[in-house]
């Protein structure tokens, strides 16, 4: 039998697999966390992870992402945070969507992210695509960080897990764009954010 099989099945009947030669014995399962879906970099003040290591976070390494130190959130923490809810006109079908998930000010003043409004924001997609806005444009527009679309967690592969976005239909500058340009400072699949103080 495979090594693979072997480990799916005795998971799946329940049973204790020994660790590896010189592995360390895995926490019980009341400890274990999450995995981290967002990393916040840069002038935070709350860290919980040490510097990126380019052999273990190659998406970010690849994406020219660096730091020393950084805030993670995990989805259970990001979708604990009292939630907002906006039904803005979305550009992939020209509906509206009900869209879900904590205002992103919160998520980065639990990140211990400086108050100043003028302070530098760069959202970056598992894509690669990045915006760079501040923290003022963050509080006026009422960025969420969306976590259910129309009820229902956004998968990755889809717009998700976690979506940067406002609701442009009641921003009057952006409800007099075309649709297809309302969107651009909105990240879908956002995994990082690089926080830096001007």
């Amino acid at each position: 039998m495979k090594k693979r099989q072997f480990l799916t099945s005795a998971a799946a009947l329940g049973v204790s697999v020994a660790p590896a030669f010189g592995a360390t014995k895995a926490k019980p399962a009341a400890c274990a966390a999450a995995p981290a879906i967002l990393t916040v970099s840069g002038a935070v003040k709350h860290t919980n992870r040490g510097a990126l290591d380019p052999a273990f976070d190659p998406l970010m390494a690849k994406q020219l992402v660096r730091f020393t130190s950084a805030c993670t959130f995990d989805y259970p923490s990001i979708a604990s945070m009292p939630a907002v809810t906006i039904r803005p006109t979305i550009e992939y079908d020209a509906k509206q969507h009900t869209l879900s998930g904590p205002l992103l000010a919160h998520v980065l003043d639990q990140a211990g992210v400086p108050s100043a409004g003028d302070t530098k924001i760069s959202l970056r997609a598992v894509d690669g695509y990045a915006v760079l806005t501040t923290l003022d444009n963050i509080r006026a527009w009422r960025f969420i960080v969306a976590t259910q679309m129309d009820g229902k967690p956004m998968p990755l592969g889809g717009l998700g897990p976690l979506w940067a976005i406002y609701d442009a239909d009641n921003i009057p500058e952006l409800a007099a764009k075309p649709l297809k340009d309302r969107f651009v400072l909105c990240p879908w699949g956002l995994y990082q954010i690089q926080v830096s103080e001007s």
